[in-house]
C-alpha cells in the first residue's frame, strides 16, 4: 500500500520460508548436505574470480584498508569498494575521489557506482574508464536506505524499467570497449507485491552485464528477518550469466549451504565480515573442503585492530585522528562478544591516535579465546524499515514520463556530496 507521500507501507512477507528459522549449518542427516560442493571459478569478461566469493560494498566500511585486510585473509575473490555516487564523482567531490583509490596490493580494482540519471552515471563511468580507475564496475540497484530510494535510486530503480535499462546500457557501452566488465547488484523487489528481480536480472543480462548479485530481501525487509534464498535459486535458473547470492552469510557453513540450496555461482558477504575479516579465510577453506576455521584469540584481534588503524592513517593521508575516529565502529565489531567490559569499550571510543589504540590493546589479555557465542552469528543492522520511501507516484507505472524525469534528474546538491 502507498500513502499520499509516496511511502510504501509494508513489511516482511510472512510467506518467506526463512521468516522464522535462521540459516544454520547443513543438516548432516540430509543426504544433500554430504554431496561434494560444486564451486568453480567465475569469469567476468577479462576478470577472473578463482574463488567465487565477493566482499559486498558497504558504505563507510569497505574502503581500501578494510578490503586489504579481507583480501589478506581470504582467497582470490572480488573485494568491492564502497558505493560511489555518480554525481559526486562527476563533480570531482574529494571524498568520492578518495573512495575511488585502491591499494597497490589489490588484485582486482572493483568499484561500485550508484546513480539514478543514466546520463550522469554514464559520465561517471567515462571518468572511471578514461582515468583508469578500476578493472570492474558494479552498479548499485540494491541499497534500501530511505535517502536513496526516496529519489528513485538503489533498490527502487528496477521498478522503472526504462531508466534501469537505459542506465545499464549506457554504462556497458562505455566500459565494454575498455574491457571493463559491468555487473549489477539487485534486491527481490520493493516488496512482495512489487517484485522485480527476475525481470531486472534478464534486463541486466540482455544489456551486457557479466553477472548479477541478488540480495534475497525486498526493500521493505531492509536488513531484518531472514533472507529467502529460494529467490536466488529462481534467478539462477532464469539466467545464463553467473549469479551471486547475498544475504545472511554469517559463517563458512552458510556459504556452503547457499550454494547447495540455490545452485548459485558464488556468494557475496556483507555484514557477516564486519569486525571479522578472517571470515574470508573460513570461506576459502570451506570451499576447498578444509575443515580448519579461523577464530582468533584476543591478541590476534588486537593485532588486526592496530593494522587497520595504520592502514586507515595511510588512507587519510597521515591524519591519525580521522583514521582512529573511522576505526571506532570497527572496534565495536572486533570486540563483540569478548569479556572486556564497558569501561574498556568506552576507552577505545575516546582514542585520538594510534598510540592511544595501542595502549588500550596492550591492556587486554591476548590469551582470551574467541567467544563461541558470536562465532558465525548475525551482526550489524537487523531492523526492518517501517516503510519504503519512494518518489511520489512511483508505483503507478513501470516507466517514467518526461515530467517525472525532469523531477528525478534535476540539480540535487545532495547527490554531489557525502
Amino acid at each position: 500500500m502507498v500513502d499520499e507521500r509516496g511511502d510504501c507501507l509494508t513489511g516482511q512477507d510472512p510467506r518467506s520460508p526463512r521468516h522464522s528459522d535462521p540459516h544454520g549449518a547443513p543438516d548432516l542427516a540430509d543426504p544433500a548436505s554430504a554431496l561434494p560442493l560444486d564451486v568453480r571459478p567465475v569469469q567476468l569478461g577479462p576478470v577472473s574470480v578463482p574463488t567465487p566469493v565477493v566482499l559486498s560494498p558497504m558504505a563507510g566500511v569497505t574502503n581500501w584498508p578494510f578490503r586489504v585486510l579481507c583480501e589478506e585473509y581470504g582467497p582470490e575473490g572480488l573485494y568491492v569498494a564502497e558505493m560511489i555516487t555518480a554525481r559526486a564523482l562527476v563533480a570531482r567531490n574529494p571524498k568520492a575521489l578518495r573512495l575511488c583509490r585502491f591499494a597497490p596490493t589489490e588484485r582486482v580494482r572493483s568499484l561500485q557506482l550508484y546513480g539514478v540519471n543514466p546520463s550522469i552515471t554514464e559520465q561517471a563511468a567515462r571518468i572511471v574508464v578514461d582515468e583508469g580507475m578500476a578493472d570492474h564496475v558494479d552498479l548499485n540497484f540494491g541499497c534500501p536506505v530511505p535517502k536513496v530510494t526516496r529519489r528513485g535510486g538503489g533498490s527502487a530503480l528496477p521498478w522503472k524499467t526504462d531508466i534501469f535499462t537505459e542506465l545499464i546500457h549506457r554504462v556497458v557501452a562505455v566500459c565494454e570497449p575498455a574491457n571493463i566488465p559491468v555487473t549489477a547488484k539487485i534486491r527481490v523487489g520493493i516488496d512482495h507485491s512489487h517484485e522485480t528481480f527476475l525481470e531486472a536480472g534478464r534486463i541486466a543480462q540482455e544489456e551486457g552485464c557479466k553477472a548479477v548479485t541478488l540480495h534475497a530481501r525486498t526493500t521493505a525487509e531492509y536488513y531484518g528477518g531472514h533472507s529467502d534464498w529460494s529467490r536466488i535459486g529462481e534467478l539462477k535458473a532464469a539466467l545464463d550469466i553467473p549469479v551471486f547470492g547475498n544475504g545472511d552469510i554469517w559463517g563458512a557453513e552458510d556459504a556452503i549451504a547457499m550454494i547447495r540450496e540455490t545452485g548459485c555461482d558464488g556468494v557475496a558477504v556483507g555484514r557477516g565480515c564486519q569486525g571479522r575479516p578472517w571470515l574470508f579465510a573460513n570461506i576459502r577453506n570451506a570451499f576447498a573442503g578444509d575443515p580448519e576455521r579461523v577464530n582468533p584469540k584476543l591478541g590476534e584481534v588486537c593485532r588486526v585492530i592496530l593494522r587497520h588503524a595504520e592502514l586507515l592513517t595511510e588512507f587519510y593521508e597521515g591524519d591519525e585522528r580521522m583514521a582512529v575516529h573511522d576505526l571506532r565502529k570497527h572496534i565495536a565489531w572486533y570486540l563483540k562478544g569478548f569479556p572486556v567490559g564497558g569501561s574498556t569499550r568506552r576507552a577505545f571510543m575516546e582514542c585520538e591516535s594510534i598510540d592511544d589504540v595501542r595502549r588500550e590493546c596492550d591492556r587486554l589479555d591476548p590469551t582470551i579465546e574467541y567467544p563461541p557465542r558470536v562465532i558465525d552469528k548475525p551482526r550489524g543492522r537487523v531492523r526492518f524499515a517501517k516503510k519504503v520511501h519512494l518518489p511520489y507516484g512511483w508505483l503507478d507505472s513501470r516507466t517514467t514520463t518526461h515530467e517525472e524525469r525532469e523531477t528525478l534528474f534535476g540539480d540535487d546538491p545532495m547527490d554531489a556530496s557525502y
